[in-house]
């Protein structure tokens, strides 16, 4: 095969991107050159993308040389390209996806680790993109969004001259230029809970449709699981006729066997982001599924009840409000401490403290524990972790799957022989603990009890969220489901409970706020 000419935009990553192909291309046999091509995307950097005219502004340029027969094969990051091609070419190979996640990189002055995200309150935050604008304010509406342009190196060093207090950037960007960020303090937004641009962090390499020898050589540099879970996340971008500046996000993943998909829309920048969680068994049909759901007209809750109390200023009280949807919101059971005076003595060699619930949190460090500085934290959830940071801690390992299975596993393996300590209810069923391996030095601590409330009153709400197993109980002790009520279990354990009864419920992705909207709006009302 003759010298190929790969096309590239000038920017660093964008020159990492094609240079990383040519090694591809060099390990397979294949000799390859660079040539730079401006866009319209690098000429213009005084506006914001979503003012630029028409689609493919960092694209566009490429594509016209590719088909003029000047480059041989275009190396594009795939959420930069228009889903409908061009006549003539095509997208002849996806390479391995790298992590889709977002950092939230903060100047070390603007960290407040007690707040969600570990920023400050009403922080500037420097973003062009109306996706991460959305979702940000939806998470922190205190914070303040400017613009941010110029390639990933250039607006790094825009934080480090204090132009704001914290960027966000994707992940991919830093870890692809190896660029040293140390002096900065990172926040990994995980794709669960920050959903990233449909096909973040993959490369395409576009060619000319008839250019069938470089398309067969090229399927070496394939990789099929890419392949298939971004074609989800550009059809539902498809589908819903967005470009870059439409405030969608998109990630797919397999996982054991089943297809994972979270999405998040909204009309504008400023506008609260609807969510929506989905598990399904293939790709058919799952991208239209998807914008089925988020369609005006489709029949929402018109009230949902919560065995919890819920914030006036609470993210899930925000995304039911946003959609006119009436909260109910009570506990059904209350809590008291069972030890009011802690045993110093029993952390001097604490490796992890464990708590799988915001209560766990709470009643341990109104205990004044005094703990190594080694000690790290485990967490079920983000409304724990959420928690944990009022106290001034950030999670080191954060169980997110509503699975507790899952995370039973996924924290066993860090743990290995440790010593952890679980600060409980009383009448916890202590699956992480009996999950963890038989080597683990495990410290029981029931710091309180539950009270289950007596009379409760019947809820007609459309949904019914139950909280806990003992929420459970003290609710059906007197009540019924009524007709067309449908229900959400937070947790393997509660939902145990109605598996027990014979009732069918829904399982959120992750037990906390997030996880709930995303539930609730994916309920359908008949």
């Amino acid at each position: 095969m003759k010298k190929l000419t790969i096309g590239t935009r000038g920017s660093d990553l964008a020159l990492w991107q094609a240079n990383h192909i040519k090694d591809e291309l060099a390990a397979i046999g294949i000799e390859a050159e660079i040539k730079i091509i401006k866009t319209q995307g690098d000429k213009i950097l005084n506006l914001r993308l979503d003012k630029l005219e028409g689609k493919g502004f960092f694209t566009k340029e490429l594509e016209e040389e590719l088909l003029g027969g000047t480059i041989d094969l275009a190396v594009h990051c795939l959420k930069d390209l228009p889903t409908t091609h061009p006549e003539g070419l095509i997208i002849a190979a996806l390479p391995p996806r790298e992590e889709a996640s977002e950092y939230l990189l903060i100047l070390k002055d603007c960290v407040d680790v007690s707040q969600k995200l570990s920023l400050k309150k009403g922080a500037m935050v420097g973003t062009s993109s109306n996706r991460r604008k959305a979702q940000l304010l939806g998470l922190r509406p205190d914070l303040e969004v400017e613009d941010l342009r110029g390639n990933v190196p250039t607006r790094i060093q825009k934080l480090r001259d204090e132009d704001y207090d914290a960027i966000l950037i994707a992940k991919a960007g830093v870890k692809r230029l190896n660029l040293d960020v140390s002096d900065l303090h990172v926040e990994e937004l995980e794709t669960t809970e920050f959903i990233p641009a449909p096909a973040q962090g993959a490369l395409a390499i576009q060619i000319r449709a008839n250019d069938t020898e470089l398309f067969d050589a090229l399927q070496k540099l394939h990789d099929p699981d890419t392949a298939e879970t971004v074609t989800v996340e550009r059809k539902v971008l498809n589908l819903f006729e967005g470009g870059c500046h439409m405030p969608l996000g998109c990630y797919c993943k397999k996982e054991n066997g089943k297809f994972e998909i979270w999405t998040s829309k909204a009309e504008t920048a400023d506008d609260f982001p609807e969510r929506l969680f989905l598990r399904a068994e293939s790709t058919e049909g799952l991208a239209e599924k998807i914008v089925d759901k988020f369609n005006k007209d489709r029949k929402k809750p018109a009230k949902v009840f919560i065995s919890r109390e819920i914030g006036e200023h609470s993210y899930f009280r925000r995304a039911l409000e946003n959609n006119n949807i009436e909260i109910e919101g009570r506990s059904l059971i209350r809590t008291f401490p069972i030890v009011t005076v802690l045993d110093q003595f029993i952390l001097r060699h604490v490796d992890w403290v464990f708590f799988s619930s915001r209560n766990s949190v709470e009643y341990f460090f109104n205990l004044k524990p005094v703990l190594p500085k080694k000690t790290k934290f485990g967490v079920v959830g983000r409304g724990s972790e959420d928690a944990l940071r009022k106290f001034g801690h950030i999670a080191d390992f954060v169980g997110e799957s509503g699975d507790i299975t899952e995370v039973a596993e996924d924290f066993a393996q860090l743990v290995g022989g440790q010593q952890v300590l679980f600060p409980r209810a009383q009448d916890s069923l202590q699956s992480i603990q009996k999950s963890l391996p038989a080597d683990a030095k495990i410290i029981d601590l029931p710091i309180y009890e539950t009270v289950i409330e007596e009379d409760i009153d019947q809820s007609y709400a459309d949904v019914l969220i139950f909280t806990s197993p003992s929420n459970v109980d003290a609710y059906f002790a007197d009540n019924l489901l009524e007709p067309g009520q449908q229900v959400i279990a937070i947790g393997n354990s509660t939902g145990k409970k109605f598996d027990e009864m014979g009732v069918k419920y829904a399982l959120p992705y992750s037990p906390d706020e997030i996880g709930l909207a995303e539930a609730v709006f994916g309920i359908e009302i008949r």
